[in-house]
């Protein structure tokens, strides 16, 4: 019996220290995982790759070595010892997130595409509830130009991103590229609180072209103008506006118009540009040119907006001269997007006279000097594939002549067939 004791007291001892010696050891291995780290993020790449081998050698099945060593390969350039680490780290335990990206992104810097797309969808498959692995496939199809397949995509997964603004931005910019005709009318009514001048007419009939270089949009304007109950100018305008694909993330505008009537301007004539960035901000810069009569002006535009969920906000800056003359206008319009780009709300608000709006647009040389503060909002949807609607209300505090003003109220309505 004493015998059985000793054993059993040495067989204890035994146990206990062969398990301190294994916590030992891994409470090693950690520090040396740390270390190598550090040294990672020192840019001491062969010292930490050193670290990472002699980790593989104590305890061979500790993954974060071999994801780490392929990290150290990659940052090194040295791609096929990368490649084969990640896949490793994915075969042994696929749960290993940042072997997956670690892999996808490596895939995209070689051109890769197939083998990304493979890749980002096995994450999707195993992963479903990582969202960032859906947006990383966007980048792979955004990567591989691919604008079709990249579309039908977007449109499956926005409702999951309602406050991702790149996405937004992009779905709309592609929606534009899809092949689709609209005819359309517009027409507004405006009514002035200033006795027997007014109401103001103006109507519109239009066809919209769009492709995947861009859209062609032919208007034919009719505005007739009363005062003390009958009419006392009326006109036709022809125009002509494009706007074409420059880029991956740009697109340009021209538009040109002409009149022969005095509710018009004889000439006007515009170009911009615009810029796409990251994080859902657009750029645009911009000339306009209107010939009213024996007047010119020459307007200098300059544009920034922003995507902010379902909102989007725009201010845009018109800088306008006439010899050594100088008259600022600023517009501001704010959007909130329901469904497609056809669907939203918006508000808008503003000051001075600018060359794009249309309503006042025959009076432009005689407004651009006198003061005007304006605000209006509208609601635009798309019903069912092919019909789109709206409906917009417009205030205008206008000066029209120096020191006296009138309320202006502009109620607009448009119908387009889409097909």
């Amino acid at each position: 019996m004493k015998n059985f004791a000793v054993r059993t007291y040495f067989l204890i001892v035994f146990t206990i220290g062969l398990n301190y010696s294994a916590v030992g050891q891994k409470v090693d291995v950690d520090s040396l995982l740390v270390s190598a780290l550090g040294d990672v993020r020192n840019n001491q790449y062969e010292s930490g790759l050193k670290k990472v081998h002699q980790g593989i050698k104590l305890t061979p099945d500790y993954i974060d070595f071999y994801l780490l060593a392929g990290r150290i390969h990659q940052l090194t350039r040295q791609n096929d010892s990368a490649r084969y680490y990640f896949n490793y780290v994915i075969e042994k335990n696929s749960a290993y997130e940042d072997a997956f990206l670690y892999l996808i992104n490596l895939n995209l810097e070689e051109k890769k595409y197939a083998e990304a797309e493979t890749l980002v969808n096995k994450a999707i498959a195993i992963h479903p509830e990582k969202k960032y692995f859906k947006l990383k496939k966007w980048n792979v199809l955004l990567t591989k130009n691919e604008e079709k397949e990249e579309y039908q995509y977007l449109k499956t997964i926005d409702a999951e991103f309602p406050n991702e603004e790149e996405l937004r931005q992009r779905l709309f910019f592609l929606e534009s590229k899809i092949n689709s005709d609209r005819v359309g009318v517009n027409y507004s009514y405006t009514t002035f609180d200033r006795d027997n001048y007014g109401p103001w007419h103006l109507g519109s009939v239009q066809y919209i072209r769009e492709r995947s270089w861009g859209s062609l949009i032919g208007r034919i304007s009719y505005a007739d103008r009363f005062a003390f109950d009958e009419s006392i100018a009326n006109g036709v305008q022809y125009e002509a506006e494009s706007y074409i694909f420059t880029g991956k993330m740009s697109y340009s505008y021209l538009g040109f118009a002409y009149s022969d009537d005095i509710v018009f301007p004889k000439i006007r004539a515009g170009y911009s540009y615009f810029q796409n960035f990251k994080k859902g901000w657009e750029a645009d810069l911009g000339f306009r040119f209107t010939k009213a009569e024996d007047r010119e002006f020459k307007t200098g535009v300059i544009g920034i907006g922003k995507y902010i969920g379902p909102y989007w906000i725009n201010l845009r800056t018109y800088l306008q001269t006439e010899k050594s003359d100088f008259y600022p206008a600023f517009t501001l319009t704010t959007r909130y997007y329901f469904d497609t780009r056809f669907d939203y709300a918006t508000i808008i608000a503003g000051y001075g006279t600018s060359p794009d709006e249309r309503t006042t647009l025959g009076q432009f040389d005689q407004r651009v000097a006198l003061d005007s503060y304006r605000i209006g909002g509208g609601y635009y949807r798309l019903f069912g594939d092919h019909y789109i609607t709206g409906i917009q209300a417009t205030y205008n505090n206008q000066e029209y002549t120096p020191g006296l003003k009138q309320n202006e109220l502009e109620l607009s309505l448009m119908f387009q067939y889409k097909f």
